[in-house]
C-alpha cells in the first residue's frame, strides 16, 4: 500500500517518533515529546507538514527551519543526528508503505535534511 492519505502520513509519523523516542542518541532532541498532549499537537503538525510536501496541500504555511535552529543552538544538531533521523524515518516508510509516493516522501526526506543540514553548518559560521 502506498502513502494516499493524512490517515497514512498520522501512521508514519507515529512510528517514527516511537523510533526516535526510543533512540539514545537522538530522544534527547524530542524529550518533550514524551508528554503525550505535547506529541499529539506535533504529529498533528507534521502531517500538514508531510501533506505539504507530498500532496501541495498548502496546509502547512510555518517556517520548518526555525524551531530546529532553536533546538541546535540548545544542543547542536550534528551530521549522525541527521544520518540517523533518516534511517528511521526511511526504515518507517518502508514498514508501512510501498509506492511512488513512499518512494517520493523518502527521497524528499533526504533533501530536506540535506539543505537543514547546510543551513545549520551555514548559522554556525555566522
Amino acid at each position: 500500500m502506498d502513502i494516499t492519505s493524512k490517515e497514512n502520513l498520522y501512521n508514519l509519523v507515529s512510528l517514527f517518533y516511537k523510533k526516535l523516542l526510543a533512540d539514545d542518541l537522538l530522544k534527547s532532541f524530542f524529550i518533550k515529546f514524551e508528554n503525550p498532549q505535547f506529541l499529539e499537537e506535533h504529529l498533528q503538525t507534521l502531517v500538514k507538514f508531510w501533506s505539504q510536501v507530498l500532496f501541495y496541500t498548502g496546509d502547512y504555511q510555518n517556517n520548518a527551519m526555525q524551531p530546529h535552529f532553536v533546538i541546535h543552538q540548545k544542543t547542536p544538531i550534528k551530521k549522525e543526528h541527521f544520518k540517523q533521523w533518516l534511517f528511521h524515518f526511511n526504515n518507517s516508510v518502508d514498514e508501512l508503505f510501498k509506492g511512488d509516493n513512499a518512494h517520493a516522501i523518502k527521497s524528499r526526506a533526504v533533501s530536506i535534511a540535506t539543505v537543514m543540514e547546510i543551513k545549520i553548518v551555514e548559522m554556525q559560521k555566522k
